[in-house]
């Protein structure tokens, strides 16, 4: 089989290694990939959002099934554009990936079918978003409607914090045109839990949860980044807990979506808070998380496009999704400075003994040398039959990979085995 993943970051990575273990997959395209990439698959410099050249490639390189990883496509109707053409895809459909791709059609869809969420309100207009703030309980949580590559959220800790952001989104457009709306919701407090599901639309199937760690600096000081590590499972989050989810919020958001006229099928992310009152969604993502792809799919024990296209044929309830019983920490290499302004370029040292659990998120090849070319540059992980284990293992190995102006967070997983002291 020939196998198209669109996208080029440590998430299509970590896929691309686990459909490299169908003994069916005789070549992988990725596109546009990275430099990394290029180890496990043939990548080929076309844009993730470049829909129209994506779907000529695919028919001309007779393409079997395609893997669409990215947010973007997804939400502009790549799905679409390859079924219509005959190549079967794994991912959601233009209207069904509008879940992430508008944050009040979700927490409208959230309140009209009775999931439980922060409470909210949505304004189309900066001056009403502003007066509303001068009552709203502090802290809050000021939300752009579109994709704004995970940045478009701001908990604001002062009244002045929250007007700042709303003035940044909807007048001076820091999120493009994903401010023209925004959402302004309830702060919730409580530990966070992301758990990804395969869905065909009428059975989920939950993978391993996960623990990620959002903010650049130990501690979880610093500013929120895409994510600096995760571990998985999550130990906050219980059978008793994964039960009440299935029951509140799993199924009634497929079957919601199904009474929309808007079928997901794919991969379904809930980004959840466990409150006093329950767990809460907090977000939802309409693919695959990233890091957390990086700690769930090397515990998948089933063959991944077996599972992919039983979803997109809608016979997920006939193949056993099973994972390892082990834990997985990933700790994610950056560039010093990221967020923000940092220095790329630099030539990275990976020794051949930890390449197996390195996915890479942002290097470009030049001249065979692997070169940094992102401010998440790695994620680095490893499994153990413990989370301590798997925490000392992937810091083991991050000690092993050089390069210039490197920077990791020192404390991925504590605050999980904290909780697994606690219990």
């Amino acid at each position: 089989m020939k196998i198209l993943v669109v996208g080029g970051g440590g998430r299509e990575h970590a896929i691309i290694k686990k459909i490299k273990e169908n003994k069916s997959v005789t070549q992988i395209f990725a596109l546009p990939g990275n430099g990394g990439i290029a180890a496990d698959a043939t990548c080929v410099n076309i844009g993730a959002k470049d829909l129209d050249k994506i779907v000529n490639f695919a028919t001309e390189n007779k393409i079997d099934y395609a893997i669409v990883a990215p947010d973007d496509p997804l939400v502009l109707g790549l799905v679409d554009r390859l079924e219509e053409v005959g190549v079967p895809c794994f991912g959601p459909n233009k209207r069904a990936a509008i879940i992430e791709g508008s944050k009040v059609f979700s927490k409208d869809l959230m309140k009209k079918y009775g999931i439980p969420t922060a409470k909210y309100e949505t304004f189309s207009d900066m001056q009403k978003a502003l007066d509303y703030l001068d009552t709203a309980p502090i802290p809050t949580v000021i939300k752009a409607d579109g994709l704004a590559l995970g940045k478009g959220v701001i908990i604001a800790e002062t009244r002045q914090d929250a007007k700042d952001a709303v003035v940044s989104m909807m007048r001076d457009k820091a999120f493009g045109k994903s401010g023209d709306n925004i959402v302004i919701e309830e702060f919730l407090t409580g530990p966070e839990v992301s758990v990804l599901s395969f869905t065909d639309g009428k059975t989920v199937v939950p993978m391993i949860s996960s623990m990620d760690h959002k903010r650049s600096g130990d501690g979880d000081t610093g500013l929120n980044t895409g994510g600096m590590g995760t571990v998985a499972p999550n130990p906050y989050y219980t059978q008793d807990i994964a039960n009440r989810c299935m029951e509140d919020i799993f199924l009634p958001t497929v079957e919601a979506m199904n009474k929309e006229g808007r079928t997901f099928k794919g991969c379904l992310y809930f980004g959840l808070m466990l409150t006093k009152d329950g767990p809460k969604v907090i977000e939802y993502n309409c693919r695959f998380g990233d890091p957390e792809t990086q700690v769930v799919l090397p515990l998948l024990d089933t063959d991944l496009l077996e599972v992919m296209q039983a979803v997109t044929e809608e016979r997920l309830c006939d193949v056993d999704v099973k994972f390892k019983d082990e834990h997985a920490c990933c700790v994610i290499m950056a560039s010093k400075g990221y967020p923000k302004s940092y220095e790329k370029g630099f030539e990275m040292t990976i020794p051949d003994s930890v390449k197996d659990g390195v996915y890479v998120a942002g290097a470009t090849l030049d001249d065979e040398k692997l070169l940094t070319n992102g401010g998440r540059v790695l994620g680095v992980t490893a499994i153990g039959k413990d989370l301590k284990s798997a925490i000392n293992s992937s810091y083991e190995m991050v000690s092993q990979i050089k390069f210039e102006n490197a920077y990791y967070r020192k404390d991925i997983g504590q605050k999980a085995l904290k909780a697994n002291s606690e219990k």
